[in-house]
């Protein structure tokens, strides 16, 4: 998620999207009521104020969509204020809360924690404020008008693919496997749905005995990362080499992300053991140099100029009295409601096409050349 682009690039992709259905199985179905939502913001001035509330700045997606709201908020009119809350939730719940005050008409939400905003919602609600939750779901509460995200299912449905590929091409002498499993923070409603995704997977290879988890932790639960901390990542796995695999090898890493996959390569290489194959996401500069030198096996590039677009697209809509498009309305079901989503196809990165994948990256593209 590179490519520091300029606004008109944002704004010029929201157009370019694709009316793509991206559904995938695994997450709570219930048919939705009705396909599109209160829209209650409609028809308000040209220059509102837009909220955009995002969680801490752990990787570098956060970082870059923050410069891309700025900038394609500005260029399409509207007064933007973007903030992260490094603090936590109590920090967001305030944020959301002063933007509510400011007068914003519509309210991006990159929440730190999905059910932990349900006051603050009610409050955008009752002030007639469109509330869009952007990338991570807001979940237990009525008070949330539309998502835009990512198919996250889709993304752990790549990651445990990209994993049985890996071991199949870099294990080829071998039938059987060891594995350790990783997910994301347990207060970010997508670590489950990235986890459920790959477990569709990688559960039947388990149970056939094609893989084998020698620690024993297979459930969400046991394998959380909390926080995303890299720190937290190398701790656990530190543990888990000198307990289970002093005298046997671990052929691959299931990582929810980029840097948890490097902070798990790290504890490897100090417990003096060969690199696994190991999965990610977020195609973040480090990781795609280390897929590139044959370490990291896979990413995943989820353009955040794309998902950035999308939000503004749905803005624009929204402010010209129309109701935002979307793609989905039956996966996201938050607790209380299924909530209507456009959801935008990852794509799986390996060293074997990330030339063509980055090929229009300024930053990333030329990683992969040579």
């Amino acid at each position: 998620m590179k490519k520091f682009a300029k606004a008109a690039v944002v704004l010029a992709a929201a157009g370019a999207l694709a009316l793509t259905g991206c559904a995938g199985g695994g997450r709570t179905e219930t048919p939705a009521a009705s396909g599109s939502a209160s829209g209650a913001a409609a028809g308000f001035a040209k220059d509102a104020v837009i909220g955009v509330a995002m969680p801490q700045k752990t990787s570098e997606n956060w970082v870059l969509a923050e410069q891309l709201f700025n900038d394609g908020l500005t260029q399409a009119g509207f007064k933007g204020t973007v903030q992260f809350a490094n603090g936590g939730v109590t920090e967001q719940q305030n944020q959301i809360s002063a933007m509510i005050e400011k007068g914003a008409k519509v309210l991006i939400v990159g929440a730190i924690d999905g059910s932990q905003l349900g006051t603050q919602l009610a409050a955008a609600k009752q002030a007639g404020i469109t509330v869009i939750a952007y990338d991570r779901l807001l979940t237990n509460t009525p008070d949330v008008d539309y998502y835009v995200a990512f198919d996250n299912y889709k993304v752990g449905v790549l990651q445990g693919t990209a994993l049985l590929d890996g071991l199949k091409a870099r294990k080829g002498d071998k039938s059987k496997w060891n594995i350790e499993l990783m997910a994301g923070s347990p207060d970010d409603n997508n670590a489950k749905v990235f986890f459920d995704g790959a477990m569709s997977v990688l559960q039947p290879k388990i149970d056939d005995g094609t893989l084998t988890v020698l620690s024993k932790q297979t459930s969400f639960e046991q394998v959380v990362t909390q926080g995303w901390k890299a720190e937290n990542a190398q701790k656990r796995f530190d543990t888990i080499l000198s307990g289970f695999y002093q005298k046997a090898d671990l052929d691959g890493i299931l990582s929810p992300n980029d840097t948890l996959a490097r902070a798990a390569m790290t504890s490897v290489k100090d417990a003096g053991k060969p690199l696994p194959v190991v999965t990610g996401q977020d195609s973040e500069v480090e990781s795609v140099k280390s897929i590139m030198a044959g370490q990291q096996y896979s990413t995943i590039f989820k353009d955040t100029n794309l998902l950035v677009a999308q939000s503004i697209k749905m803005v624009q809509a929204l402010q010209q009295g129309g109701t935002p498009e979307v793609n989905d309305t039956k996966s996201y079901n938050n607790g209380v409601k299924v909530v209507p989503s456009y959801l935008i196809p990852p794509v799986i990165v390996t060293k074997d096409n990330a030339a063509t994948v980055y090929a229009n990256d300024k930053t990333l593209g030329p990683l992969t050349q040579g």
